[in-house]
Formats: C-alpha cells, structure tokens, sequence
C-alpha cells in the first residue's frame, strides 16, 4: 500500500467531491489526535511503546473496558476464572475474520500471545504459562500466577490483536504499509507525524457489548491528523477544517461555551502532568536537592492561572480515582518554598545576590527539557519560575513532541515537564521499572528496594485487595525518593462540531476508541 501524503489527499477530495453527492462525503469524518498521541512510527502493536486513538480503530482485543473501568465481552463473548485464579478460559464470538479474510480463532490468540511475549510490554502475558486450545472457539490461558490485572491487560490498546500471520509475512513493513486486525476500521494510509487515514471495515458484525452498533460504523471514513500546535487545531475545529479535537486543551472551554455549534464531551480523566527528575544526574544525585525541587513546584497556582480552574492538582503519580493513589498523606507532594529553600541550604547550595544557588564555584543551572506544544511550553515556563524563586537557574531546551522520546533514551536530560495518559497503577512499573532506563524511565531510576516493591506489586498479589495494597507501597516508596515531581490533573474532554457530527449519549470507554467510535454518526 502506497503511503499519501497530505498534498495527495486533498488533490484527491477535490476530484472525489466532483463525482460524489453531499450525502457520500458527509460520512468522512477529520479527528485530530491529542498532542500526547502525535508521533507514532507504526500500527504495529507488537513493537509500540506508544499507542494512539487510531490502534482502537484497526484492533479489537479480548475484552473491552468501560469508564467506569468495569470489563465486558468484545472478541470474546465470555469468560472464567478458575476459583485459585491459575487459570482463565476465554470463549470467543464465532464468525470474526481479520480484514484480510483470514479467520480470527483460538489458534490466533495463542500465536499472538507468544509473539507479545517479545515485546517491550511482555509483562502484561508473563504471568501466562501457556496457552492451550480447546477448540476453534475456546482458549485456555494457564497461569504461573495469579494476575488480577489480566483483563485490563488484555483490553488495553498495546494488547490489540494483529493477524500474527500477516506480521510475519510483512515484516517491518506491518503497521506502516498494512496493519490487519478485526477493528471497525481498515488502514488506507499512512503518513508518519502528519496523519493517519482508516476506512469502514464493511464486514464488521462482532461490535462490543458497550456498542448500540453492533454492525459496520455509521462513519465510512476518518482521517486522524496530528497537529502538534494546540491554537492551530482549535483555529481549525472553528473554522470547519476539521470535525473533531480527541483530546481540547483547557484554555479553549470558555470559548466553547459561547460557540453554539461546538460541544464537550467529558471522559474520565487518565492524565497526570508531572515533572520526571533524572536521579542520575547531578545535582540530582542528591535526594535533598530533588526534593526541593519537587516542592518548588506551586500546583495549586499552575491549576489556576495556567488551566483557568479546570482540573485538579496532583500530589502523587497516579490519577486519584485509582485506590493505589492514596499514599500516606505525609508523602504526598505539594509546595512547600520555605522547605525547598532549607534543604537547599542543607545540601551547601548558597544563594548568590541574583537569587541563584551556588556550590564550590558551580552555579544550580539545570536543563528543563518539554515538548513543543503551546500547553506544554506556557506550563514549562511557569515551572521555570517556580523553580528560580527557590534559586535554581533552569534553562529550557524545547524538542519535537514526536522526537523527544528518543532524546530521552540520551540520558542527558536533568529535568523535564511531561505528561502520561493512563488509568493503571501499573504506570509506575512503567515509569519507574530499572530495565527501562531513558526512556520511559525518563527519571533514569534504579533502586534496589523499589525493585522489590515492584516485582512484589507486578507479580505477587493473588487477589485486587493484595495488588492494591501492593502497589500502594510500591507508588509510596518510589515517591519518597523524589524522582518526579507531581504537577496537575487535567479533565479529558473531546471537542466536536455538533453541526457535522452526532456523538452518543454515553461514552462507553475509557476514551474515543473503536468501542464508542462505530455509534459516532453524522448529521447531514
């Protein structure tokens, strides 16, 4: 499949519009990506470290997850658990094929697990011991522990299932070229940090329970496009460019709200702003300087004059409707300027007459690295300040949003401001975990008595009660090292034109994925 680029599609839409009616190209929708999501390299789930709305199109998984978190049917029309939890049987939905024809089956299940078990999230499988088949219809997954986290694994957007056969006969070129699943969407094209293009897949007959749609999406087309500056994707939202903001930065609400033909839809908020601290770095090095840095940060005045009052501060890393979240109010992170400045004065740094710090002749100058969006660099100036009042001098390096993981796998940032959308208490194995180091370790932290909270949080909990408490003590004692900074947690809201497009009353999901895109219309 031949990759188009913007220029080709546009040529393309005007020869189209010459020989379509209205009511045919009123069914193509244009959806632009939120700036967390911008920058994947392929569709390929089994090499992603990064996934976006696009994969919930193309895939489907096991099992479907909705916002109130709790699990339902999708390829799998059922499920159970053997009572010690060493074993899951997964009945699957006759009748579902990949968009190529092939089958979908038990067989594709064990072929895919195996494959995943390569990949940088084998941890989500690794409690499988192996996979039996019962039957075309039936899988046996046997377990080397029990994992409480399973089905959330399995109806995450990393666990989508490709056709495994179709991965190995197209190689590298899986998930750029081509990428086959059984999703509602069909890949048309791809064009690597612009957009991505998927069609209906006409076949589909196998929709989630969570679906009023069980069929094929009333959408025939949606073009995803990454517009990596926020202004520049609501200017277009408001002048008819595009259909849809996946993901409205909170400084457009109020203009929302006086625009008669743009709605909100709010979803349950996944995302944490946080400032990671390279612990390997000096002055980093030393726990006392990076706890000043974390309580330099002034949440509650970033709540309100950078998002306008929407949202909620952070003091730990996970969203706060996760139980895991609720550490020992006396770790938790917040300002603190009168510590910050003591434990700076502890650690021999000395504030000269320009209010910066200084240690045997070496001014506190540290590099605060951030992304290249409108959100991200106004927050990062205003960490910038916080940070100076405290007599830190930091110095503000602005990367490409979809080059700036790899420049973390350098090493060679100190301080950053970034954020992570995910509803899990496992993100901070994730972010945290010392064989992850750069990247998304981005805090480059390695302790010997965090590992063991970790693999104690990740695989010794035979119940939800045991992994919450697990990993309530793992969250604690990562927090209590100071390798992050908590920052803020903003609502997650989609921004529409209610003039084009026609939402479903419920938002069945944990975001706008395949589950709630096939009940997206239009209304012309």
């Amino acid at each position: 499949m031949t990759l188009i680029t913007r220029k080709h599609l546009l040529a393309a839409s005007v020869s189209i519009a010459a020989l379509l009616p209205l009511s045919a190209l009123a069914q193509e929708a244009i959806f632009v990506l939120g700036t967390n999501e911008v920058g994947i390299p392929s569709y390929n789930p089994l090499t992603a470290v990064n996934t976006n709305t696009a994969f919930t199109m193309i895939y489907d998984n096991l099992v479907a997850q909705d916002g109130d978190l709790s699990f339902h049917p999708y390829l799998a029309e059922r499920w159970e658990e053997a009572p010690d939890g060493m074993s899951w049987t997964f009945y699957l939905k006759p009748g579902i094929t990949f968009h190529n024809g092939r089958p979908f089956t038990a067989e594709t299940v064990a072929k895919f697990i195996e494959m995943f078990r390569s990949t940088e999230s084998a941890y989500m499988v690794d409690p499988i011991e192996k996979v039996e088949v019962i039957d075309d219809l039936t899988v046996k997954f046997v377990m080397k522990n029990p994992d409480p986290n399973l089905l959330y694994n399995l109806a995450s957007s990393f666990m989508g299932i490709p056709d495994p056969d179709a991965v190995t006969e197209l190689g590298e070129d899986f998930g750029i070229t081509e990428a086959i699943g059984t999703g509602p969407f069909k890949l048309e094209s791809f064009t690597l940090g612009q957009e991505t293009v998927v069609v209906r897949n006409e076949d589909y007959a196998w929709g989630s329970s969570l679906s009023a749609n069980q069929g094929p999406a009333k959408l025939e087309r949606i073009t995803f496009r990454e517009i990596p500056e926020d202004s520049t994707a609501f200017l277009e939202l408001k002048t008819g460019g595009v259909d849809a903001l996946l993901s409205i930065p909170t400084d457009y609400l109020g203009e929302i709200e006086g625009a008669g033909n743009l709605k909100v839809v709010p979803i349950p908020g996944q995302e944490v702003y946080y400032m990671p601290i390279n612990v390997t770095k000096d002055p980093f090095t030393d726990i006392r300087v990076r706890q000043a840095a974390a309580l330099a940060i002034n949440q509650q005045e970033i709540l309100q004059n950078v998002f306008s009052g929407y949202g909620a501060v952070a003091d730990s890393f996970l969203i706060s409707a996760l139980p895991e979240s609720q550490i020992d109010p006396a770790l938790a992170i917040s300002f603190n300027p009168d510590k910050a400045n003591a434990l700076l004065d502890e650690a021999g740094w000395v504030k000269g007459a320009d209010g910066i710090r200084e240690k045997d002749g070496q001014k506190l100058t540290v590099q605060l690295w951030t992304q290249n969006d409108s959100v991200f660099r106004r927050l990062t100036e205003v960490v910038q300040a916080e940070l100076k009042a405290v007599g830190f001098d930091p110095v503000i390096t602005t990367f490409d949003s979809s080059t700036i993981r790899d420049q973390y796998k350098t090493g060679e940032h100190q301080l950053a401001v970034r954020s992570y959308f995910w509803n899990n208490a496992d993100i901070v194995d994730w972010f945290f975990g010392g064989d992850r180091m750069g990247y998304p370790n981005v805090s480059m932290f390695n302790d010997s008595k965090a590992e063991e909270l970790r693999a104690k949080a990740m695989t010794g909990s035979k119940t939800q009660e045991e992994r919450i408490a697990n990993f309530k003590a793992y969250h604690e004692y990562v927090t209590s090292q100071f390798p992050y900074a908590p920052i803020y947690q903003p609502p997650q809201n989609m921004a529409y034109n209610a003039d084009r497009l026609e939402m479903p009353p419920t938002i069945h999901g944990t975001s706008i994925t395949g589950v709630v895109a096939v009940d997206i219309g239009m209304t012309e």
